[in-house]
């Protein structure tokens, strides 16, 4: 089995799966047809493009730095400036960073790998709006999609390490894809509308799939070998620590 770990952090992320007209919500973590979509972008597809081969991956995402969910109250007019357009509530996650993986085929994964790196498209968080922070690709490892999340450093922040620093674990949540793992004690199920059918707009559909829920250790802070070439956020952390 081969798995390709992702890094999705950001100022700001959006993952709507329930979203409908006015009001754009966003789960608590990056969904699988968000992800996907990101995978297609990066090897160059359209949305009318088939995507059979990137649905058979396994998906899973542990919650390193779960982020804090804000509202933006938004307005907008028409070009001419004559005419508003409808208002919006508009949910978005800030300072979160996400351990996503998807596990299948060595050679598909690879080059999705290698595309992240040399995106034919832009990639973003959910939404246009949500650049995301480099590299996206942590690379391959050979082994099951729950080992590979569960064995990797904490991917948080500094300022967030900083601040849950104990001698213990980080208890970071874990939801994957339930046909990868048996459900048992330690875990949970549930159901969510998030497998991309068809990106299509004229045609967009979605089916279901079951997530399992689990908690991992990760840490402690100290011993984490993950550090951002640059994250702009320490320097507003330490300005609130000397205030």
């Amino acid at each position: 089995m081969t798995v390709l770990l992702l890094r999705l952090a950001g100022p700001m992320q959006a993952w709507g799966v329930q979203s409908r007209f006015t009001e754009r919500r966003t789960e608590s973590a990056p969904s699988k047809s968000g992800v996907i979509g990101m995978l297609a972008a990066a090897v160059g597809r359209r949305r009318t493009d088939p995507i059979e081969d990137l649905l058979s991956l396994r998906f899973g995402v542990r919650k390193d730095q779960p982020g804090t969910v804000i509202r933006d109250f938004h307005t907008a007019r028409t070009l001419d400036g004559k005419d508003p357009m409808p208002l919006s509530n508009r949910y978005y996650l800030a300072d979160a960073v996400f351990l996503a993986g998807v596990e299948g085929e060595a050679g598909l994964l690879a080059g999705l790998s290698e595309a992240l790196r040399h995106p034919a498209f832009p990639l973003y968080l959910g939404r246009r709006s949500c650049p995301p922070t480099h590299p996206i690709s942590l690379g391959l490892r050979e082994t099951g999609l729950l080992e590979a999340l569960s064995a990797e450093p904490w991917q948080a922040s500094r300022w967030f390490r900083k601040r849950h620093h104990t001698t213990g674990q980080f208890q970071a949540e874990i939801l994957i894809d339930q046909e990868s793992v048996a459900v048992d004690a330690r875990g949970d199920s549930y159901g969510i509308r998030d497998v991309p059918v068809s990106y299509d707009p004229r045609r967009r559909d979605y089916g279901f799939r079951n997530v399992e829920r689990r908690m991992v250790g990760v840490g402690p802070a100290s011993q984490s070998t993950r550090e951002d070439c640059h994250d702009p956020m320490d320097v507003v952390e330490e300005a609130y620590q000397c205030s």
